[in-house]
C-alpha cells in the first residue's frame, strides 16, 4: 500500500505533464491553421472584390446599351406613329 502511495502521484504528475505538453502542441497547431484560414479568406475576399468590380462594369455597359436601344425603339415608334397619323388625317380629309 505504501508503494502505491508513492508511485501513484508520480504517475499522475507525469500524465499531467504529458497532457499539458500535448495540449500546448495542439494549441500551437490550431493557431497556425487559423492563420492559414485567415489568409485564404483574405484572398477569397480580394478575388470577390475584383469580381464585383467586373460585374459592376458589365452592368453599367448593359445599362448603357439598354438606354441606347430604348432611344432607338422610341425614335422608330415615333416615326411610325407620325406616318400613320398623316395617313389617317389624309383619309379623313378625303371623306
Amino acid at each position: 500500500m505504501e508503494f502505491l502511495n508513492e508511485i501513484l502521484p508520480i504517475i499522475l504528475y507525469i500524465a499531467g505533464i504529458v497532457l499539458l505538453i500535448v495540449l500546448i502542441i495542439l494549441g500551437l497547431k490550431a493557431i497556425k491553421i487559423l492563420d492559414n484560414v485567415e489568409d485564404m479568406v483574405e484572398d477569397a475576399q480580394d478575388k470577390l472584390d475584383e469580381f464585383e468590380g467586373a460585374i459592376s462594369l458589365l452592368s453599367k455597359t448593359a445599362n448603357s446599351f439598354a438606354g441606347i436601344s430604348s432611344s432607338i425603339v422610341t425614335g422608330i415608334t415615333t416615326a411610325i406613329g407620325k406616318i400613320f397619323s398623316k395617313k389617317l388625317k389624309e383619309d379623313e380629309e378625303d371623306e
